[in-house]
């Protein structure tokens, strides 16, 4: 028995012989934030409807928390809450009223309706908003009421399709807060075109291109990614590239601006104390050294496109 709340287990979609998701696999324990990141069609959307059960595979399996979701889908569904990037609501209704339909149609019990209905709004800043209209709410409070839905049956795997699009940099803010605290009992993923988002709630990335995971690893590692082996340098009297080829572990070396230059390293090499010193020694003029970090939209670019750059 493992402790994984979602097995995405060689997910294949098959639309006209063509294969618009390869062989996707992956796990999700709780307490993990996924970002699913992929440029437009890249199979994202198709990956994210095998996992709600949406959509059946053509090949591979799910699994929430060990139910196969093929074998038992109304069992494995139930543990699942969903915010598609269209929000499903009622507009019509009160917030109270929609949350407790949607309590209903998750199958709270009559019983725990109420104490559903309260502990969702709580937790999503809904309280003061429970007798107002869901179309007089602003974006903001509207997506806060698609995810007290989503939540509100206590599932163990909470998916979020763009969460924070189109929404202003305060309610983006309250928003990610939320799945961090969510993030913190549940499972979640989400979806997100907004790269920095990724780096700001997710312990986790997932990205894909054409079908394909091109990059499945813990956040620590996408930014490790990004600073690389290289170094911004900034002098008064910039040397030639070559003075630079000079220093042990310098592979690299290119003029950036009048002042500044790029060094590029070997793995496993510490250069910046030796050109620290030469540059002393020689009467450069530092004033300035660092890691060049490489932005995470080139990193992104890297991986989605890296069969283009090679060939």
């Amino acid at each position: 028995m493992n402790d994984f709340t979602v097995e995405a287990i060689g997910l294949t979609r098959l639309y006209g012989g063509r294969e618009a998701v390869s062989n996707v696999s992956f796990n999700l324990s709780k307490g993990q934030v996924l970002g699913f990141l992929g440029p437009n069609g890249a199979g994202k959307s198709t990956t994210m409807k095998m996992l709600t059960g949406n959509l059946a595979p053509s090949n591979g399996s799910v699994k929430i928390c060990g139910i196969d979701m093929m074998e038992n889908p109304k069992e494995a569904k139930a543990l699942i809450g969903y915010l598609p990037e269209m929000r499903p609501l009622y507009k019509e209704l009160t917030v109270d009223e929609y949350l407790t339909i949607a309590a209903r149609l998750h199958r709270v019990s009559g019983a725990h309706i109420k104490k559903a209905v309260e502990l969702a709004k709580e937790r999503c800043g809904l309280g003061h908003m429970s007798k107002r209209l869901i179309e007089n709410l602003s974006n903001g409070y509207q997506q806060r009421v698609g995810i007290a839905q989503a939540i509100i049956h206590n599932p163990m795997v909470v998916i979020l399709d763009e969460p924070t699009v189109g929404l202003d940099p305060i309610q983006i803010r309250d928003i990610r807060a939320l799945i961090r605290e969510v993030g913190s009992e549940r499972s979640v993923i989400i979806s997100t075109h907004i790269l920095p988002e990724v780096e700001m709630v997710c312990d986790h990335v997932q990205i894909i291109d054409k079908g394909k995971l091109v990059f499945n690893g813990a956040i620590d590692v996408l930014k490790k990614q990004r600073i690389g082996n290289k170094l911004l340098i900034a002098m008064n009297k910039p040397p030639k590239a070559a003075e630079l080829l000079k220093i042990a572990g310098v592979e690299e070396a290119e003029s950036v601006s009048d002042q500044l230059m790029r060094v590029r390293f070997t793995d496993g090499a510490t250069p910046a104390e030796a050109i620290v010193q030469a540059a002393v020694a020689k009467g450069w003029g530092l004033y300035q050294i660092g890691p060049d970090q490489t932005s995470l939209e080139d990193v992104f670019v890297q991986l989605t496109y890296q069969e283009q750059e090679a060939a």
